[in-house]
């Protein structure tokens, strides 16, 4: 059973822009030392050395092309033109052929870096051949982080197709109708259903090996019934059939939990692979795939608005673990914490304080309490509460002109009058 922590630090994050750094910060040093030595000649080592790179890709360009116009121009492109096609896919890129015109032309301006040109002409031929040659045989081939990487930045892993077709094919289907799915199954069964019970509980064990009946595995989870089918009109085929089984979970005290559940079915695919010499899938690739499954999974899921907030993704690490109740924990610890994190986003309500009617005062007390002045005569009205929560009000009628205030009052013996 996975903490939350260990999960985060479990499953594989994107690959991020170190290795750019770390080679401009070589580059910085191998340039910053080639000018304290000899700074003259700068340009034209840096001029050779942009060819060189790119001159030997070029080479091995015109290898991959002979073999593709001459063996796959029809099979693998269709007839499709030769510039736009068969030349960017054998490496001649736009950025390719740009880096060595500007690096010859760098050349041909600052010099040759060597004394004897012949010397740098042997260097930039032999230099690139041998490039090609390496690079044919498979020596000078991507590492595996590169290729890694690639697949994973271009989409291009098993987990990547398998996780879109579980969201395209079946989650984005019957997500968004599993909340009247259990209103249903719950007007049909007297049955205690928490709020954190209301998900779709994907199980994804790292091993990915599947168990067809949850309580083969826990004897503390039951089969309960199945929620209602939904039938749908997909791919040719009437009326398919999509259904959900609720199964019954006991906790240590002897509770029951109802949930709906069930394994990722892709992964039935994972381990089928890893079984098959012939697919070339071993045990290290399935786990890294599985982990890639469940991130790519995460990330479609959470940008699916019909089927936000209507899963739950369980991963399981049951490698190393002898419990025999390591599933219902696994379900359990899940449906608590969905318990916890759904709460009413309505605030109580509460009642106001009725305050009684303040009593209409005459023209004379008005006057003094805008001067701060004390009432002469008349009841005394209790202070306005400070204790409100501040409102803001609206008035409908129509706005009135403004009219300067116009001071008409004497003062006489201590009091005040006021002139209509």
């Amino acid at each position: 059973m996975l903490r939350l922590r260990e999960q985060d630090a479990l499953i594989p994050r994107p690959r991020g822009t170190l290795p750019k750094a770390c080679a401009v910060a070589l580059t910085a040093t191998a340039i910053g030392g080639t000018v304290f030595l000899s700074p003259e000649r700068l340009f034209g080592w840096v001029a050779m050395v942009i060819l060189i790179l790119t001159l030997g890709p070029l080479l091995h360009g015109i290898c991959l092309m002979a073999e593709e116009v001459l063996n796959h121009s029809n099979t693998r492109y269709r007839g499709q033109r030769l510039l736009s096609h068969v030349l960017p896919a054998c490496g001649f890129g736009g950025k390719t052929l740009l880096a060595a015109g500007l690096a010859g032309l760098l050349v041909y301006v600052a010099g040759h870096p060597l004394s004897n040109r012949s010397q740098c002409w042997k260097l930039l031929i032999l230099t690139s051949v041998l490039y090609a040659l390496f690079k044919s045989l498979g020596v000078l081939g991507p590492s595996e982080v590169e290729v890694s990487e690639m697949c994973e930045g271009r989409k291009m892993n098993v987990a990547h197709g398998l996780a879109w077709s579980f969201y395209l094919g079946y989650l984005r289907l019957v997500l968004p109708r599993l909340e009247d799915s259990i209103t249903a199954f719950r007007d049909t069964h007297e049955a205690p259903w928490g709020r954190g019970s209301r998900k779709l509980l994907i199980l994804i064990p790292l091993n990915a090996n599947i168990s067809h009946k949850l309580e083969d595995e826990d004897d503390n989870i039951r089969f309960y019934d199945n929620l209602p089918n939904n039938n749908m009109d997909v791919a040719g085929v009437r009326g398919r059939v999509y259904k959900h089984s609720v199964y019954r979970v006991f906790d240590e005290n002897g509770k029951v939990h109802e949930c709906v559940v069930e394994y990722a079915t892709p992964l039935l695919t994972l381990y089928g692979m890893s079984q098959e010499s012939s697919a070339g899938f071993g045990e290290p690739e399935r786990r890294r795939q599985v982990l890639l499954f469940y991130r790519t999974l995460q990330e479609i899921l959470e940008r699916s608005l019909e089927c936000r907030n209507r899963y739950r993704l369980i991963l399981l690490n049951d490698e190393h673990e002898d419990d025999p109740h390591l599933l219902s924990k696994a379900i359990l610890r899940h449906l608590e914490q969905q318990e916890k994190e759904e709460f009413s986003l309505t605030p109580t309500p509460t009642q106001e304080t009725v305050h009684p009617p303040i009593k209409e005062s005459s023209d004379v007390e008005r006057s003094a309490r805008l001067l701060q002045l004390p009432p002469i005569s008349g009841n005394n009205c209790p202070p306005e509460p400070m204790s409100r929560e501040p409102t803001l009000m609206f008035s409908l009628e129509e706005p009135q002109p403004l009219r300067e205030p116009v001071e008409n009052s004497d003062h006489f013996q201590g009091r005040m009058t006021l002139r209509n």
